[in-house]
């Protein structure tokens, strides 16, 4: 494989796809589903990536879509924690864990309720760290739209 060799460069992506993944997920596990996801599917489609493009943006872009239809098939499925085993867990430090946690879930609820658009901009800037610059560019839009999403 050579230095151009988009394979190596995929493979130098995934600590930027990873991260961009967790942001969009909140979890390390279902992260690195999407990014296996992601990634197969990149591979399944190679043909269809062009080589005077930018693949850390079509890989973005694999990863969003992967992740919307995902969730979208979860909020059909999922239900309610049973509160009453949340209450059932004893101590002042389960209580801690539980309201963490329970403040980890309205975050990501309020984030998960902003526009697709809004949301996908607001990991990858505050998430995997990207400019603005480089997330109109991983996004195709023009910086000024990036910001106005911000």
């Amino acid at each position: 494989m050579s230095a151009t060799d988009p394979r190596a460069e995929l493979v130098s992506l995934l600590p930027r796809l990873r991260r961009f993944a967790f942001g969009l997920t909140g979890d390390a596990h279902v992260a690195d589903d999407l990014v296996q996801a992601g990634c197969l599917k990149a591979i399944e489609r190679w043909h269809q990536w062009q080589p005077d493009t930018s693949l850390a943006s079509w890989m973005f872009r694999i990863l969003q879509t992967t992740w919307v239809d995902d969730y979208r098939s979860r909020q059909r499925q999922q239900t309610e924690a049973d509160s009453d085993a949340l209450e059932a867990i004893a101590g002042e430090d389960g209580r801690r864990v539980v309201e963490a946690r329970s403040d980890a879930r309205m975050v990501r609820r309020v984030i998960g309720e902003l526009p697709e658009e809004q949301r996908v901009v607001l990991m990858m800037i505050t998430v995997d760290g990207l400019s603005y610059k480089e997330t109109a560019a991983a996004l195709g839009v023009p910086m000024g739209t990036v910001m106005s999403r911000l």
